[in-house]
């Protein structure tokens, strides 16, 4: 009988559980998740193995063919990495989950990297972090089901997945937000982007994987065709093409491991994206993407060098200031559109209002000019308080579009007030999705949600792209955010310090000495 999402849940739950004692939270997902997906590629195989006895005569000749050509299954699992010899397993458990894994990664080289990131027999100040007893106990309760292909659809698999990734990132605290972004956020942005059949869509700081993967179930859910009581793509709507990058090697392994156990294909790379980004021509420029989308880490600190004399020539709209590089990443972003390319990307709420109404210069402020100038802003939306797991700050979501359908306007949404309240974070219910995104796809002002502006009025208020400006809902303007205040406070430093430099130059000039 197949396993039904809540089972698959409480079941992978319990199982994280068991290791709660001698694993601290953030590495709960190290240990289990590996596993997890192991027993995932293993039943798998062993599905597909007595599929193919049926048409070869027997499952032993089934396996030989199997062994000697690796295409015919999905995934090849060498006999010492299947779970049924792994469940069997009472001694030194922890030195052969290490070699099954390994195994799976050299027979299957496009798992290098993402199963077999963790050692099992890993030992700290002499002592092993998880003994053999504690992960006896976890394969037993992994040993429960089966995750077949005839026991859960790959869809219902993931779901379970990235319920995991939120209670990993419920237990990690401030650093869980550089890898996860909350299902309901990434399913409004997939739902603002509207991937079309065959398109490519990249996301430069991906993590998990989460807003690729909405993005491929947003073309599902508005292209699928139902089949065995879920929506699948049939075979004339090509798939979307999922490209992304991340510096962190153990978000590069789950955004891997996530794809695979959704069934999708997705070219995801290791790397520095600001400094060095994976995807580039032949000429080496970067490529362009129909649809751009990420989550990055909020007010990023990078020196000027990063910007300055950039080999992609990305930010030619200005340099952002070194305490927040959420319009550097805007940029980069930009520049890897297509000429027809749509993006959406989560800031700090503090992106699209820092330096409006300041006398003088302020980088961020002139970034925006530019960008509103040059009419690309097509919306933004503000989300409410406390979704996000690094932070209980908002954020906005901006959407840059090279071909608006409403040239010169922009949408604001006022989002604060969609929400339920939930522990420990609040979250978005389908009704709250609807009503923002409808705002935005059917174009629309809505009292006390969303506003319509032409460019000129943001133009009249100093490029201030807050939706609390334009769309009242009834609450009080809060305290400016401590983080924020950071930010513009470091921002005027950089500025004092530009505006000192460029006196001395002149003073010189004037034969008046150097200032003091």
């Amino acid at each position: 009988m197949s396993l039904d999402l809540s089972t698959l849940e409480s079941w992978l739950w319990e199982a994280a559980c068991v290791i709660r004692g001698p694993v601290d939270a953030p590495k709960f997902k190290d240990y289990i998740l590996p596993l997890i997906f192991l027993k995932r590629l293993s039943d798998v195989f062993d599905d597909e193995t007595t599929r193919l006895a049926k048409d070869f005569g027997s499952e032993a000749k089934a396996l030989k063919l199997v062994e000697q050509d690796h295409k015919l299954v999905r995934f090849f699992i060498p006999r010492k990495a299947r779970w049924s010899e792994a469940a069997r397993k009472t001694t030194g458990l922890g030195e052969y989950l290490t070699d099954a894994v390994r195994a799976v990664a050299r027979e299957n080289p496009r798992l290098s990297g993402v199963i077999d990131v963790t050692d099992f027999n890993a030992t700290t100040s002499g002592q092993r972090i998880l003994d053999d007893d504690r992960l006896a106990a976890l394969v037993g309760i992994l040993h429960k089901h089966r995750l077949g292909l005839d026991d859960v659809e790959p869809d219902l698999f993931g779901r379970a997945y990235e319920y995991l990734l939120r209670k990993f990132a419920e237990g990690q605290g401030s650093s869980a937000g550089e890898f996860f972004t909350p299902p309901e956020a990434a399913r409004l942005m997939a739902r603002i982007l509207d991937p079309q059949p065959g398109q490519s869509v990249y996301d430069p700081c991906c993590g998990s994987g989460g807003l690729l993967i909405k993005a491929h179930l947003r073309l599902v859910e508005t292209h699928g065709v139902k089949k065995n009581g879920s929506k699948r793509l049939p075979s004339t709507v090509a798939p979307l093409k999922l490209f992304g990058q991340d510096i962190g090697a153990d978000k590069f392994a789950m955004s891997k491991m996530n794809a695979v156990v959704h069934d999708m294909e997705a070219d995801i790379a290791l790397g520095d994206t600001m400094h060095r980004p994976a995807f580039t021509n032949a000429d080496g420029s970067l490529r362009q993407f129909d649809l751009v989308t990420a989550n990055p880490m909020w007010n990023q600190k990078f020196g000027a060098k990063t910007y300055e004399n950039d080999p992609y020539e990305r930010f030619k709209r200005g340099v952002p200031t070194s305490s927040s590089a959420d319009w550097g990443w805007v940029q980069h972003m930009n520049a890897c559109l297509s000429d027809t390319g749509k993006m959406a990307i989560v800031l700090d709420t503090g992106a699209v209002s820092r330096g409006s109404g300041n006398q003088g210069t302020n980088k961020e402020r002139d970034i925006r000019k530019q960008f509103v100038d040059a009419d690309l802003i097509e919306a933004v939306f503000l989300l409410p308080e406390n979704t996000f797991y690094n932070t209980t700050a908002p954020g906005i979501i901006l959407v840059v579009n090279r071909r608006k359908k409403h040239k010169g306007q922009i949408l604001l949404v006022n989002g604060s007030k969609q929400f339920s309240k939930g522990r420990p974070k609040n979250f978005l219910e389908d009704s709250h999705i609807d009503a923002i995104s409808d705002a935005y796809l059917k174009w629309k002002a809505v009292d006390g949600l969303s506003a319509i502006i032409k460019t000129g009025e943001a133009v009249k208020n100093d490029y201030n792209l807050s939706p609390s400006r334009y769309v009242s809902n009834g609450e009080q303007a809060g305290v400016l955010p401590l983080d924020e205040a950071a930010v513009e406070l470091q921002e005027a430093e950089e500025e004092l310090q530009t505006a000192n430099r460029e006196l001395k130059k002149v003073l010189k000039k004037l034969g008046l000495g150097v200032a003091r």
